[in-house]
């Protein structure tokens, strides 16, 4: 039996990237950690107090969206942190360069090979998660509970695929896996833990300049606040954490999503004209 596969470039190499996280175990990997995390979280989230029970939806949605900002972009780091550097190291990078493929095709193909991986593992998890929650947690509404898990999945996708062209990036610049690796948690280091401290410590300080249109242009320059501001603003999160006061901004979702591709169509832009101009 002859197994079609894809005839177009990009779909070739996607194929193949896809092919390689299988084989090394990185789908499987994710898919079992990003499961472990929600189903912790959506039914042992509130042993901490004593006692066990389903939280609120509300309660729910922001608690995975805590901790997935901190998961989801190491995990798109350490799916991706080798993508160009590692095949430079190895010599087939050269090689895929002798074929008749532009470095836009190789760039879209690791994209989406990438990103089907990403969306394969958190779909798995988070969408068997909300399964179990519809069939044992009666206080859910169908709806709201689909509508919710399709947003965070499609945010956190997002985020991943944020993190995915950072570490394209920074594969391209380096010239060594551990370099790269290396900046790729200093990089995570910064936006998920420091920076977001810092924006922290501006929400509940009483500075006179820290007004809503700085706090706003603060969010925008960071995936991770973003991706927060989103999942806050779409479950109305009040008191859900100390970003709650992001709730109070005059974006939409909308606003927020476009903002997010903004960051997706800049970073593609940058990659793209690093590999153009990389010399091999």
């Amino acid at each position: 039996m002859n197994i079609h596969r894809p005839r177009s470039p990009i779909f070739i190499i996607a194929y193949k990237e896809i092919c390689d996280s299988s084989r090394n175990r990185w789908l499987a990997f994710m898919g079992c950690m990003f499961l472990l995390l929600s189903l912790s979280v959506s039914f042992a989230g509130s042993a901490v107090t004593g006692s066990l029970y389903l939280p609120e939806l509300d309660s729910l949605m922001s608690s995975l969206s805590t901790i997935s900002v901190f998961i989801i972009p190491l995990a798109a780091i350490l799916l991706c942190y080798d993508s160009f550097v590692g095949e430079e190291e190895s010599g087939t990078l050269l090689l895929l360069l002798s074929y008749p493929l532009t470095r836009s095709q190789i760039i879209f193909g690791k994209l989406l090979g990438h990103i089907t991986v990403m969306l394969v593992a958190t779909g798995f998890a988070f969408g068997l998660t909300a399964a179990l929650l519809l069939l044992v947690g009666e206080q859910y509404h169908s709806g709201e509970l689909v509508m919710a898990f399709a947003q965070f999945l499609l945010s956190s996708n997002l985020l991943a695929l944020t993190f995915i062209l950072l570490s394209y990036i920074v594969s391209l610049k380096c010239t060594e896996k551990a370099k790269a690796i290396g900046c790729l948690l200093l990089l995570w280091f910064l936006f998920v833990l420091i920076y977001d401290l810092l924006l922290l410590t501006l929400l509940v300080s009483d500075f006179s300049f820290a007004n809503q249109l700085l706090i706003n242009v603060l969010i925008a320059m960071s995936p991770t606040d973003l991706y927060r501001a989103i999942n806050l603003v779409a479950i109305e999160g009040e008191g859900a954490n100390s970003l709650a006061m992001i709730v109070s901004t005059d974006w939409g979702l909308s606003a927020m999503y476009l903002l997010f591709l903004l960051w997706i169509v800049v970073l593609t832009f940058i990659s793209h004209r690093i590999f153009k101009g990389k010399p091999l």
